[in-house]
């Protein structure tokens, strides 16, 4: 949408906030509508055609619940699903406007806002509104050292959401399968935080013992067990004033759920082998591949914990399901490992294209990664070809029916992955091999999320 023929709307029980907004945007857009009262608020969207709503966290209202911004943003949603909406905030009250994001916020600005910035938060809006794709196709750390590419949908809403909450210190717990990049993402929003010169420490938590695990995290003094020689600090520790990212954070056991969650609840951390407490200043940032709700199991993982490292979730999508950053992915790739092995920069042919776009990728960006590395080591011309390409057998090899442990659907998905991939994607060849309809085929690609 052009912003001059954009409907504002802001409310603000401070006439000072209105009046500099209304100055701000007088010849930016087409109108601008102002409201102190909240409470007006199911009346004017009936009787206005609005584009944006502008929406403060507090008011001096009868409410008074301290998160205000968070009972009128529902309420709009209620009266207006496709309602958009930017949360105005004061620094304090950040991580309140957080949650208004999981609540269904489009973004938020902090108080005082720079003018420039305003108005550009207003343009990416009402551009994403009309459906204007972003050009901008990575997500890079202040650093330089770290970037994701994707220009996909759902991706540019990844990172427009990491813009907005890297430079908070919400925790943050990244959802998705092996191989999609959360350990990636982990760094880059590292990258993009206030707390960047830091440092950025990852424990795979889910392979430690109950003693590794608290030795680990916490530290120990020198003789607090077997072969503690010497006094040692804790990845807590370590990571002070930056960032630790505990990954596979679904694995790890209810006793170390228990210890974890005293520390993150005390922001402090105790050695073993002495009890003299130490304060931690640390960003946490969780990774798992298990889905939300069965982390939410209370015999598996506790719910407290949850609420407590899921400040603000992202979940990373599979490769199958961002079909778009495929070419690109692989790109960027064959040029990495062109420089890498000193050769000549390569290219794909049409059919090697079509090939990477008709696999399913059970393991995800990893498994692309892999076979271009493959491709370009074993191509004798500056151009891959559909042959060139082998995808990793230990993600496309049969499963075998000798395996006492593997259940009927996983069996099922293996052999369905493979027969689609041996007809490119031709679901009427798959289906007739398979000895199913195509209606029954189409069941159990969306039973299997493929």
């Amino acid at each position: 949408m052009i912003l001059k023929k954009a409907n504002v709307l802001i409310v603000d029980d401070d006439p000072d906030v209105l009046t500099a907004v209304k100055l701000l945007l007088k010849k930016e857009v087409h109108e601008i509508i102002t409201e102190k009262n909240p409470e007006n608020l199911h009346v004017l969207l009936q009787r206005n055609a609005v584009d944006l709503i502008f929406l403060d966290m507090n008011y001096n209202s009868a409410i008074n619940t301290g998160n205000e911004g968070i009972y009128w943003l529902r309420k709009i949603k209620e009266w207006k699903p496709t309602a958009c909406v930017v949360m105005i905030t004061a620094y304090g009250d950040i991580d309140i406007a957080v949650r208004s994001l999981k609540e269904g916020a489009n973004d938020f600005i902090v108080k005082p806002w720079h003018n420039e910035k305003l108005i550009d938060t207003i343009k990416d809006l009402l551009d994403k509104r009309e459906g204007v794709k972003s050009t901008s196709v990575a997500l890079k750390g202040k650093a330089g050292t770290t970037f994701i590419l994707g220009e996909s949908d759902v991706m540019l809403d990844i990172f427009h959401k990491v813009k907005k909450i890297a430079p908070t210190d919400a925790n943050i717990l990244l959802l998705g399968e092996n191989g999609t990049g959360k350990d990636l993402m982990a760094k880059a929003i590292h990258e993009q935080s206030l707390r960047a010169k830091f440092p950025f420490i990852k424990v795979d938590v889910g392979a430690l013992t109950d003693t590794l695990f608290e030795s680990e995290l916490f530290g120990h003094k020198k003789g607090a067990f077997t072969d503690a020689r010497e006094d040692r600090q804790g990845r807590f520790e370590e990571a002070q004033g930056g960032t630790l990212f505990l990954d596979e954070i679904g694995n790890i056991s209810l006793q170390q759920q228990a210890k974890l969650l005293t520390v993150l609840q005390n922001r402090q951390v105790t050695r073993l082998g002495t009890n003299k407490a130490v304060d931690i200043d640390i960003r946490l940032i969780c990774a798992t591949n298990l889905p939300i709700h069965e982390l939410a199991n209370e015999t598996r993982f506790r719910k407290d914990l949850i609420y407590r490292i899921n400040t603000v979730e992202i979940t990373m999508p599979p490769l199958r399901k961002r079909k778009e950053d495929i070419a690109v992915l692989a790109q960027h790739f064959a040029n990495l490992y062109a420089d890498k092995y000193m050769k000549p920069a390569v290219e794909f042919d049409s059919a090697a294209l079509q090939k990477l776009m008709a696999y399913a990728y059970p393991g995800n960006v990893r498994e692309l990664q892999y076979a271009i590395e493959r491709a370009v080591i074993m191509a004798d011309e500056p151009i891959i070809k559909a042959e060139d390409l082998l995808f990793s057998i230990l993600e496309s090899q049969p499963v075998s029916i000798d395996q006492d442990n593997v259940p009927l659907s996983a069996m099922e998905k293996n052999a369905i992955l493979r027969v689609i991939d041996k007809h490119s994607g031709n679901i009427t060849k798959a289906a007739k091999e398979l000895g199913l309809t195509r209606t029954a085929l189409y069941r159990r690609l969306s039973k299997y999320d493929i």
